[in-house]
């Protein structure tokens, strides 16, 4: 069986534009003469461009598209793709000038799906990684699409590899097994150091260590219902959904009132819960308070960074992480009226106020919608290297936040996005998940969602941004109004439960004729039991730390329990 983490490429190679391409994935899968050894087989022209094989010194062949006049004139091949598979899709490509964003697209019969877009270059070849899923079985035709008509397209290594949903599934439940969990080898011995076989070994798990959570808002605080509900459920971490926003804090200029947010924070401390500082700033001009549009620039720019000042000195220490910035690759508010570093000089000034945490960088669409130009995986770390290129900005905390509002879930895409912005070596959590209400399919897009965030070797946090209103919440509630599981609900327990987040015992077995009990246990605060039928009395539970191995470790470590 074909492995999705077989051909790892390194982040040079995602990131980097390379003076010869890599090999092909997959051997190029599905399609035909991947590596354009010989010539033009299996291609056809898209629209009107010349196609022309060419070599470069090095030998490498590549297909070269030439006198385009539209942005779809290109180099093509048929494929027949299927609904229930899911599709991985890798090519490399290169442009004769410009940096203009290029996207693979597919021509089907129900309209054209994109798998994914690169930003190329001229003179050296970049990596184009996507993926799809389709909503008709057929034949479709693959090409090129570039907004600059008239510069030409350069092609090589191109993928297409299917997967079946029980590979995928498969894949996903290998990485977990590796990155989410750990052997340990328990010992179970008497006093006086005799190692007891057959003792009946039990786990309870006190918490994850993954750091899953659901957001919150106010209505928690005075609703007993809602507060146990979230209560019973092993959550790790939270976000305020509004209460934390600084139209929230300061809606009348100069009179800041934290009270809502100091509460929450407070509830989230009786709860054990770490909390997610959201947000700094909001670059949408929607969302800003009304005595900020009558400001100068020069007001502004002091009213921003008192902002920062305030909300962060205040709960310097109290949170995990900030969301700095929300949106700045949709918006920009403060861009407009302070000039283009506006994000620049925020991240620097967060970085002065309460640098010790990761400053997230807060999009959407970046991962969720492949035909959304404006957050892309590239402009995200353009945008991103843009901040760090701003003075004093090198060395500061940053990190990647996808807020993962969800349509219809394209995972193969969301995988490779991830796996491209993973290459920059920041920090990756989704913020927001959800789903966008519809037909039967919220729930088990839901599922996929959080199965492939969990999975992903890559991804520190998740947060579904789930809170819970009267009136109804943003896009998905995990209860009705009686504190009742809807379908959303469920998934979430059932993937709580299956990762461990139970406070159920689990029994893990008998110990062996050594006295020894080995098991793969996701990373954890663990209390452990034992049941021997030579000992009178049972042992009081032991606490038991499942942490991540280091890569020089070898065997599991040994946990000793004595009765």
């Amino acid at each position: 069986m074909l492995s999705l983490f077989s051909l790892p490429l390194s982040p040079f190679e995602l990131l980097q534009c390379l003076e010869t391409p890599q090999k092909a994935q997959y051997n190029g899968g599905s399609i035909v003469n991947p590596e354009l050894n010989d010539g033009l087989a299996g291609w056809s022209t898209f629209g009107n461009a010349k196609l022309e094989h060419r070599e470069s010194p090095n030998g490498n062949g590549f297909i070269l598209a030439q006198s385009r006049a539209q942005p779809f004139d290109s180099v093509s091949q048929k494929v027949e793709l299927k609904t229930n598979l899911l599709y991985t899709f890798s090519a490399w490509v290169q442009v004769s000038q410009g940096n203009p964003s290029v996207a693979a697209v597919f021509k089907t019969s129900s309209g054209y799906v994109e798998a994914g877009t690169v930003i190329a270059k001229p003179g050296c070849w970049s990596m184009l990684k996507g993926g799809l899923t389709l909503e008709t079985s057929g034949e479709a035709s693959l090409f090129f699409q570039t907004q600059n008509s008239t510069a030409d397209v350069m092609v090589d290594s191109i993928s297409l590899q299917p997967f079946t949903p029980e590979e995928w599934k498969s894949h996903q439940d290998q990485t977990m097994d590796k990155v989410r969990k750990a052997k340990v080898r328990i010992q179970v011995v008497d006093k006086l150091g005799n190692s007891l076989p057959k003792a009946t070994v039990s786990v309870q798990q006190n918490a994850l260590t993954f750091p899953l959570g659901c957001a919150i808002n106010k209505n928690i605080l005075t609703n007993a219902a809602y507060e146990k509900w979230f209560a019973s459920r092993a959550f790790r971490v939270t976000t305020f959904e509004d209460e934390m926003k600084w139209y929230s804090t300061e809606p009348t200029r100069g009179h800041e009132d934290y009270s809502a947010a100091d509460a929450l924070l407070e509830f989230a401390k009786q709860h054990k819960l770490a909390v997610r500082g959201h947000n700094v700033l909001w670059d949408d001009p929607t969302y800003q308070q009304g005595w900020l549009n009558s400001l100068t620039p020069q007001q502004l720019s002091v009213a921003v960074d008192n902002r920062i000042h305030s909300v962060m000195s205040k709960y310097k220490g109290q949170v995990i992480a900030w969301d700095v910035m929300n949106e700045n690759l949709h918006f920009s508010y403060f861009e407009t009226k302070l000039g283009p570093n506006a994000s620049g000089h925020a991240y620097n000034l967060a970085s002065t106020t309460d640098g010790t945490i990761p400053l997230f960088m807060n999009e959407y669409n970046t991962i969720e919608e492949v035909t959304d130009p404006m957050s892309t995986p590239a402009k995200y770390l353009h945008k991103l290297r843009e901040i760090q290129a701003y003075s004093g900005n090198a060395d500061i905390k940053m990190a990647i936040g996808l807020e993962s509002h969800f349509v219809t879930p394209n995972i193969p895409y969301m995988r490779a996005s991830i796996d491209i912005l993973a290459a920059a070596g920041f920090p990756i959590w989704l913020t927001e998940v959800d789903v966008k209400q519809g037909p039967k399919q919220q729930a088990s897009y839901l599922e996929e969602v959080l199965r492939e965030g969990f999975s992903h070797p890559e991804v520190e946090g998740i947060v579904v941004w789930g809170a819970w209103n009267p009136k109804g919440c943003y896009r998905m509630c995990l209860t009705d109004n009686n504190f009742n599981n809807l379908a959303t609900g469920d998934v979430v327990d059932r993937l709580l439960h299956e990762w461990g987040g139970s406070k159920e015992p689990l029994v893990l077995g008998e110990t062996d004729e050594n006295g020894f009990l080995e098991a793969s246990l996701f990373h954890g605060d663990y209390n452990v039991t034992i049941v021997h039928p030579g000992v009178n009395s049972l042992a009081l539970p032991q606490r038991m730390i499942v942490a991540p191995v280091t890569p020089t470790q070898a065997q599991p470590s040994v946990v000793k329990v004595t009765i």
